[in-house]
């Protein structure tokens, strides 16, 4: 379902080409601030839990598009892309390393 995903978005990527990758980045890290904010305005009071996880779905269906649209432009593949962070998290799981800084724990 993933690689569909991935492929299907080439039908709505609206950008152009040339500036494809950091269109990408930069709608990334857009729609994880807006994320972000949806849950700020959950802690001050705005909204109940359930308005929170309705906006939190739609605003994640956005950050996987832009994530589809990444693994694209870079040539990964989505599966992979989870499958090594899996590994990377039991690893760190295992040694006893989730917790602290660095990318190489």
């Amino acid at each position: 379902m993933l690689t569909d995903y991935v492929k299907w978005t080439d039908k709505t990527a609206v950008y152009p080409e040339a500036f494809g990758l950091g269109y990408c980045a930069l709608g990334l890290a857009g729609e994880a601030g807006e994320v972000a904010n949806k849950v700020k305005k959950y802690y001050r009071g705005d909204k109940n839990l359930a308005m929170l996880r309705n906006d939190v779905s739609a605003e994640l269906g956005d950050v996987m598009y832009y994530i589809a649209r990444l693994c694209r432009h870079l040539d990964l593949d989505l599966d992979s892309v989870i499958k090594e962070n899996m590994y990377k998290l039991e690893r760190r799981k295992a040694e006893g390393t989730l917790l602290g800084d660095g990318d190489n724990r």
